[in-house]
């Protein structure tokens, strides 16, 4: 989970908060969000993350965000079941709140399916969801193949010997693109100022 925020001085304001919300089974999406989470600290946002697959998020708590994250992972051709459900409960949510949506599969390991345009999981998941990401990003995975049990080995390397990837059951390869993620950070930055000051001038 991401560091509680720390309040330095009474004279400043407390930061702002956000929560970026993942789904993972092998660890890449939860270190992209924890990625997030870190580039978002330095410019000014305390954010947490948050498993959706070990609890839960309290509706008032998405109706009080200003900005929804979701890091989303796919796993043989289909986005993890706790983050179609979380995109689910987003969709009736009111007021609406921004959303900002990422994919990570090993698809985007190529360039022309490396964006939100031409990425096909996430444009299909934006398709069934019916959500309309106000970002929205493509990410890369990582490739581990020691980490996986003997049954995901197996279905992993028909995948990638079917698409062009490694089969070399030693292959570890890290095709996140981690300026892509700081990018998509910062977009998320601008996106919660906006949010920020709209409150601000709707309270006066």
């Amino acid at each position: 989970m991401g560091d509680e925020p720390r309040h330095d001085s009474q004279r400043k304001p407390p930061p702002r908060s956000l929560t970026v919300f993942y789904a993972s089974r092998d660890g890449q999406s939860r270190r992209i969000a924890l990625r997030i989470c870190e580039r978002l600290a330095t410019q000014g946002v305390a954010a947490a993350s948050h498993d959706l697959a070990d609890a839960w998020p309290a509706a008032e708590d998405l109706a009080n965000a200003a900005v929804i994250v979701v890091i989303a992972a796919v796993r043989y051709g289909r986005h993890l079941a706790e983050a179609r459900r979380f995109l689910a409960q987003y969709r009736v949510l009111r007021p609406a709140r921004p959303l900002a949506l990422a994919s990570v599969n090993l698809t985007a390991r190529k360039p022309d399916k490396s964006t939100a345009e031409t990425n096909p999981y996430l444009r299909k998941l934006v398709a069934q969801t019916g959500c309309r990401p106000a970002v929205a990003a493509a990410f890369a995975g990582r490739l581990d193949y020691q980490r996986y049990g003997w049954l995901d080995r197996l279905l992993i390397r028909a995948i990638m010997w079917l698409t062009g990837g490694p089969t070399d059951p030693r292959a570890c390869v890290e095709y996140t693109a981690w300026d892509a993620v700081d990018a998509f950070a910062a977009r998320i930055a601008e996106l919660h100022a906006q949010q920020a000051g709209a409150r601000s001038s709707a309270t006066r």
